[in-house]
């Protein structure tokens, strides 16, 4: 899922929604404590429970459990982050996937399949959808795939480093809330941390490992490809577009700040992945070793303040 639960964002919210529909502690709240909904967090959109209702500054906000995933990630929203789970919607979230432009995952030496919950149009900022089939298969699809997320989230996502989620919040307020950005070009950039980390494994184990080799590749390969798509805050776009030209790679250009917002992204799109359970617990555990290097190097390789300007860029809390 897009960040810790404080990283959230506001998105347009297009659909049956509730934005505009519920301004006022007058009017009525758009959704009801114990309904299904499908919500944006970040540039997905998830399946989720409304637990909580309120109004805060004469608007209704939302206390709502992503299906599927932790406790850690229930969060207040307001109401145009929510949409109505219609089947209008859920036909929505499958053309929305359609239009996807992420089509490569981390190399595994299996077919990386590219299923809904894989990554999404950098100019919806929107959404992500979990599978849907049509008739009877659908409710067996989306047992599945909430099986699927429960592994990736278990593992993964259970073990975030603490600290590194502390990161990833101070990420989010620094772009949305203070309207700063990372200057760029980085140093290290992500290339060089990953080139850092895989001479770190050959010091500790003696050896060259061609498996981590090839999921430093991987990562680098699939941060490329991600970045644009499903990385960038809305405000950070035209800084994109202004460093990013002709064959220069992000990966040479960014640095741990955007390459940890990857690792967040990674328990959805591992679940797209065609692989053994087993083969996935490890690939996660490596995934895992690399967060726990970049926690070790924490100071080095991240960034404290934010002292680039955001500017001309649109007000808004999110991707």
């Amino acid at each position: 899922m897009g960040g810790s639960s404080n990283m959230t964002t506001t998105t347009s919210g297009g659909g049956t929604g509730g934005k505009d529909k519920d301004k006022g502690k007058d009017s009525p709240a758009a959704f009801m404590e114990g309904e299904k909904v499908l919500a944006y967090h970040g540039p997905l959109l998830y399946e989720a429970k409304v637990q909580k209702t309120e109004t805060r500054e004469d608007e209704w906000r939302y206390f709502i459990h992503y299906l599927g995933w932790n406790k850690n990630w229930d969060e207040w929203v307001p109401s145009d982050r929510l949409l109505k789970f219609t089947d209008e919607n859920t036909r929505k979230q499958q053309e929305l996937t359609r239009n996807q432009t992420v089509d490569k995952t981390i190399k595994t030496g299996r077919t990386a399949q590219n299923n809904p919950k894989g990554s999404n149009d950098a100019k919806t900022n929107e959404e992500d959808t979990k599978g849907v089939v049509k008739g009877k298969k659908r409710k067996n699809q989306l047992g599945n795939e909430e099986k699927e997320r429960r592994s990736s989230d278990s593992l993964l996502m259970s073990q975030f480093p603490l600290t590194l989620k502390k990161q990833l919040v101070d990420d989010w307020e620094f772009v949305t809330q203070l309207g700063k950005l990372v200057k760029l070009p980085r140093s290290p950039t992500v290339d060089d941390i990953l080139k850092k980390y895989l001479e770190h494994r050959i010091k500790k184990d003696n050896k060259i490992s061609d498996s981590y080799a090839e999921i430093t590749r991987g990562l680098r390969c699939y941060f490329d490809k991600a970045l644009p798509a499903m990385l960038l805050y809305k405000k950070e776009q035209k800084q994109y577009k202004e460093e990013i030209k002709g064959d220069v790679s992000p990966s040479t250009v960014y640095g741990a700040e955007h390459l940890l917002r990857l690792f967040v992204k990674l328990p959805e799109l591992l679940a797209s992945v065609n692989m053994e359970e087993d083969a996935l617990n490890k690939l996660q555990q490596k995934m895992l070793d690399i967060l726990k290097f970049l926690q070790k190097n924490q100071v080095a390789f991240f960034l404290s303040a934010y002292d680039g300007d955001a500017k001309g860029a649109d007000a808004v809390k999110g991707k």
